[in-house]
């Protein structure tokens, strides 16, 4: 009994040694796990790379793995009402059928989008600036809601549709000011893009008016040569630092920079605020980073003086001639480090982004397979003209069949204008608004209103560029063929 006695408490003492050499061995396995997971998501990346996110805003899903919010709010045009779109589950995807019942037969504007952070600095539609915005008051206007369809590992989604006088804006907000270094990713699309002033997303003045040099540090995605001798038609990640857009610190891309041409792309800038900035992008569905430009800031922006203030869509002094894509974005406190941002951009491409299901492509004519149905100068204003032009490629000319028996180009519809069924009305590009004169139905080669009972048509066979399309009596000539998506 003696000597079992004594061994009991040795064998007791050997079993709590190696549990808590067990526990050590954990706590230094944790410690070696690199500290951007492949499962993370983009801003427990950054915060585990020490430059947590101040602000982080998708309409397609959530950017923390513990995020269960709202991701933004939508507001129909038929009774003002509004409807918040949240998630399927936390850390997931956007529950996007509640948008689609909510809307259908009638437009909706995307009014809010909800900052996911801790500091819930959500975008509010712009209340103007010292360019005018097309809303109220000169406010600028919100996006339509069904403009963008895209699909997310599979599920149904919006991105932010905007066109020139679309803007997003929140003030006086917690995100780096002064001269406090910064950094910005967001994912884009190289199918919408001009050379206006600003398709921006980062940080712009509080007052809306430009303030100088320096008091701003935002993504500028576009193809706009702000200081000549550009190389390439672009578009570009460029950084606009207010007063220029820069792809570099003497403003031009170089040679190897001659645009980016991807369905999604990742973007990506960050400053220290004082002796250096760098420019990034990648393809969001695969691959990693190039970066463009990393190097000393142009002269008179150093040090830098930014301000609390986060835009999207618009310039600092609201220029809002641009357009753009939009899906989800971040800023962070900190420069972050080249290894988190390849981490986020790993993750980025295990999401699945694709382009909406619904069939997309050229309507051509059955005159000539060469000409196409064109959106006249890749303007989204309503009522501009839709017209016959030679088949370019180009994203005026990609129209999507949806099921609702639209045609669509940028999000909006082919419209009978004024729905007026007489001969030799016009085409034009509209809103969708659920209107039986912006319904298509393919019958035998022709393209159908089935309100009128009438076919598109390209009057006295003119294939000339320019020619607008008209509606007319179903006759059955090549006039009236059409090769849809």
């Amino acid at each position: 009994m003696t000597v079992r006695s004594s061994i009991r408490p040795v064998r007791q003492a050997l079993l709590l040694l190696g549990a808590a050499l067990a526990l050590v061995l954990s706590a230094l396995a944790a410690q070696a796990t690199p500290a951007a997971a492949a499962s993370s998501l983009p801003c427990d990346t950054y915060a585990s790379g020490g430059t947590p996110c101040v602000a982080a805003y998708s309409t397609v899903r959530a950017l923390y793995a513990s995020y269960n919010g709202q991701l933004y709010q939508v507001q129909r045009a038929s009774d003002g009402s509004s409807l918040n779109i949240g998630l399927l589950a936390a850390g997931g995807y956007v529950n996007a059928a509640p948008q689609v019942s909510f809307c259908s037969g009638t437009t909706c504007t995307i009014t809010k989008i909800y900052d996911q952070s801790a500091n819930h600095s959500d975008l509010p539609i712009s209340w103007g600036g010292f360019w005018k915005g097309p809303g109220p008051n000169g406010s600028d206007v919100g996006a339509n809601a069904m403009a963008l369809p895209v699909t997310i590992a599979g599920h149904q989604a919006f991105g932010v549709n905007v066109t020139p006088g679309t803007g997003y804006r929140v003030d006086n907000i917690n995100v780096p000011t002064g001269s406090q270094p910064e950094g910005i990713y967001m994912v884009t699309s190289s199918n919408l893009y001009n050379n206006q002033c600003c398709f921006d997303f980062g940080s712009g003045e509080t007052s809306h008016t430009d303030t100088g040099n320096a008091h701003m540090n935002a993504i500028e995605w576009g193809s706009a040569c702000w200081f000549g001798g550009c190389t390439g038609s672009g578009p570009w990640v460029e950084a606009d630092l207010e007063n220029g857009m820069y792809s570099t610190n003497t403003g031009p891309n170089t040679a190897s920079n001659p645009g980016v041409h991807d369905p999604f792309v990742s973007a990506w800038e960050k400053n220290n605020g004082t002796s250096n900035f760098t420019l990034k992008y990648g393809n969001a569905t695969s691959g990693g980073l190039t970066t463009t430009y990393s190097g000393s800031l142009p002269n008179g922006y150093s040090p830098m003086h930014e301000e609390a203030d986060i835009l999207l869509g618009t310039g600092g002094d609201n220029s809002n001639g641009a357009s753009g894509e939009f899906f989800e974005g971040a800023i962070t406190s900190g420069y972050p480090s080249d290894a988190t941002e390849n981490a986020v951009q790993a993750g980025l491409i295990t999401v699945g982004y694709a382009a909406s299901s619904a069939p997309s492509g050229p309507i051509t004519s059955g005159l000539s397979s060469t000409k196409c149905v064109d959106d006249s100068a890749f303007s989204t204003a309503d009522g501009n003209k839709i017209q016959m032009w030679d088949c370019t490629g180009g994203v005026n000319q990609q129209w999507t069949v949806e099921p609702d028996g639209t045609l669509q180009v940028y999000g909006k519809c082919l419209d009978i204008t004024g729905a007026n069924y007489g001969n030799g009305t016009l085409i034009g590009l509209w809103a969708c608004n659920g209107g039986a004169n912006q319904q298509w139905q393919a019958s035998n080669g022709t393209l159908v209103n089935p309100a009128s009972g009438k076919c598109l048509d390209d009057p006295n066979s003119n294939t000339a560029n320019g020619t607008q399309l008209i509606l007319w009596t179903c006759n059955g000539g090549a006039n009236q063929q059409w090769r849809v998506p």
